[in-house]
């Protein structure tokens, strides 16, 4: 069952901070530099959330190893922050499509105002998840600055009905969205610069907490090679470039001794470096990533 929403009156999401009664008399330089003050504040939220991130990862990284999808859940703002992150996946990581998504309320297409107002509706939330066939194989993420937006419990509800991993990503403790969640990553950043505004020191914490979930994901799944992007997919002049510097910094081989690599592994990066730290063909670099799951360090090694 979905909880009924906390009334908005109680969430440290709508309070004021104290300090904003005069900001239409301040200089533009000192609401510059107040609002920076503020931001700063973000990142040690999230750090001091860190072990329920990673925990939350493990469990997301275990689904996506037996062919899961992660799927994220938001409105609004939440909702758009969410729908950047899973599109840059495919990209980045060379990510199967449909394996990280987005459900916005209202749609991903829909003019802003429209998706604002489709975020009451917590029965298209969960008729959505029941429309994508989220199953038990799936790792749900919701995401809400409130924890209260009726889309994203509808959304979580059906999802955890289902049986699928389920995590709540919200700025307010003890949250309707964690209750429905086996995960919760609350990141409480405060009032707000503007009172309510949660696209601001929210909605920072929540691209954080996303990309963390995301870039970690994706290197407990070998698409990375240290720091290095190793399964970009290279769709322009600017990403195939990428590329051919990552192979260089990867293994240390000339441009032309990485261009022949990638010549000879019809572009694919992950392919061209196993055979060069290997000093075998692709082939042959090709088979041992295969035998590898996909991880450079292990198909170089063995």
């Amino acid at each position: 069952m979905v909880p009924q929403p906390k009334p908005l009156d109680e969430l440290v999401t709508e309070a004021r901070a104290g300090t904003g009664a005069d900001y239409d008399l301040r200089s533009t330089e000192e609401l510059v530099e107040l609002m920076n003050r503020q931001d700063a504040t973000v990142a040690a939220v999230v750090g001091a959330a860190g072990g329920a991130i990673a925990a939350a990862i493990e469990a997301i990284v275990a689904r996506l190893e037996r062919g899961g999808r992660l799927i994220y859940v938001g409105a609004g703002s939440s909702g758009r922050i969410a729908a950047l992150d899973a599109a840059e996946c495919q990209s980045t990581f060379s990510t199967e499509p449909g394996q990280v998504v987005a459900l916005q309320a209202g749609g991903l297409l829909a003019p802003p105002a429209e998706q604002e107002a489709a975020e009451d509706d917590a029965e298209a939330g969960a008729r959505e998840v029941e429309a994508l066939g989220v199953d038990s194989a799936d790792a749900v993420v919701g995401i809400s600055a409130s924890g209260r937006t009726p889309y994203v419990l509808g959304a979580l509800g059906a999802a955890a009905d289902a049986g699928a991993l389920t995590v709540a990503v919200a700025s307010t403790p003890d949250s309707d969205l964690a209750r429905l969640a086996e995960y919760e990553i609350a990141v409480v950043v405060g009032p707000e610069f503007l009172a309510g505004s949660t696209r601001l020191k929210a909605g920072t914490a929540q691209k954080l907490v996303l990309n963390t979930i995301s870039t970690v994901s994706m290197i407990r799944l070998g698409k990375t090679y240290g720091d290095l992007m190793v399964d970009v997919h290279a769709t322009n002049e600017k990403l195939r470039e990428r590329v051919r510097r990552i192979v260089r910094q990867a293994t240390g081989a000339s441009e032309e001794e990485a261009d022949r690599a990638l010549a000879d592994a019809a572009g694919d990066g992950k392919v061209a470096i196993v055979a060069l730290l290997a000093g075998v063909d692709a082939e042959a670099a090709r088979t041992r990533l295969a035998r590898a799951g996909g991880n450079v360090r292990r198909a170089v090694s063995g």
